[in-house]
């Protein structure tokens, strides 16, 4: 029955029922737009600005050039800024990956006294500003000189980005039917045998998500980095950093060029992830 063969008193009604999910669509793309536009506003001001000459009350700087650019060059050893990040984003990545798999093995299929405190304690490092933590960490880290250095960068990520793996990994693991490990062992199978054979090609896709994740997130963990890298061991959102706000003037152009940098490498990280690994994975279903 339509709502037009419907009496006076029921067609109001109906009428106030069919208009409510008509305005919240209408909010819901009303507030996708204005997001979609601020974000391209913000992020498309930054990148025009680090081509442009001057920008003073027009649409458009007056001219483009790309020497803000090669002055970031100078100023900065740019393939070393590169090669430092990637190496502390892989390294942190590959002991969070190492230490978090069997550590979300054992959470996912053992029951144990302590075992929601010991989730708690995992989670703090993610909850709690890194600030509260890092001052002590850094302090303790140089004094037993691994302070400015690489090691000392890689620890200090490691702390929140290893939980971080730990709670992805839980759950691939939880939907791995348990009788196939056991079918395995029943055939003569090792430990480490159904772990490489039965486990870890069947985790393959969590491993992958973890892993590029947390890639991502250290790429973007900056207190931590900055208050343990030293000259040779800054990453490039610590570089950034410094341009912004050490001692002397910049170009704000030339700011503008290293922000460009940073988010073309976060950019880059983020289609790789898309690329490789389907948001669907990342969402947590149980077994029927």
């Amino acid at each position: 029955m339509s709502v037009a063969h419907l009496p006076d008193g029921s067609r109001g009604v109906a009428h106030q029922l069919l208009a409510r999910p008509r305005l919240a669509g209408l909010l819901f793309w009303a507030a996708i737009v204005f997001y979609a536009l601020n974000l391209v506003g913000l992020v498309g001001t930054v990148v025009v600005d680090s081509f442009g000459t001057a920008w003073f009350g027009s649409l458009l700087p007056e001219a483009f050039t790309v020497r803000w650019y090669q002055f970031a060059a100078n100023e900065h050893d740019l393939l070393e800024l590169f090669q430092i990040t990637l190496e502390v984003a892989i390294s942190v990545t590959v002991l969070a990956l190492a230490l978090g798999i069997p550590a979300a093995y054992a959470l996912a299929r053992r029951q144990f006294r302590g075992k929601h405190l010991l989730m708690g304690l995992f989670l703090l490092p993610m909850l709690v500003p890194p600030m509260t933590y890092g001052i002590p960490m850094a302090t303790l880290l140089y004094r037993v000189g691994l302070g400015g250095s690489l090691a000392g960068v890689v620890l200090a990520n490691l702390v929140p980005v290893l939980p971080f793996a730990i709670l992805i990994l839980m759950p691939f693991i939880e939907q791995i039917d348990q009788s196939l490990e056991a079918a395995a062992r029943m055939l003569g199978a090792g430990r480490w045998q159904v772990f490489a054979r039965v486990l870890l090609p069947l985790l393959i896709p969590g491993v992958l998500t973890a892993g590029i994740l947390a890639i991502v997130r250290t790429v973007a963990m900056f207190e931590l980095t900055f208050l343990l890298a030293g000259a040779h061991s800054q990453t490039l959102v610590v570089a950034l950093y410094y341009d912004a706000f050490a001692a002397g003037t910049r170009p704000t152009q030339a700011i503008d060029a290293m922000a460009v940098l940073y988010m073309a490498t976060t950019l880059v990280l983020l289609v790789v992830a898309l690329r490789f690994i389907s948001p669907t994975q990342m969402v947590y279903r149980p077994r029927g």
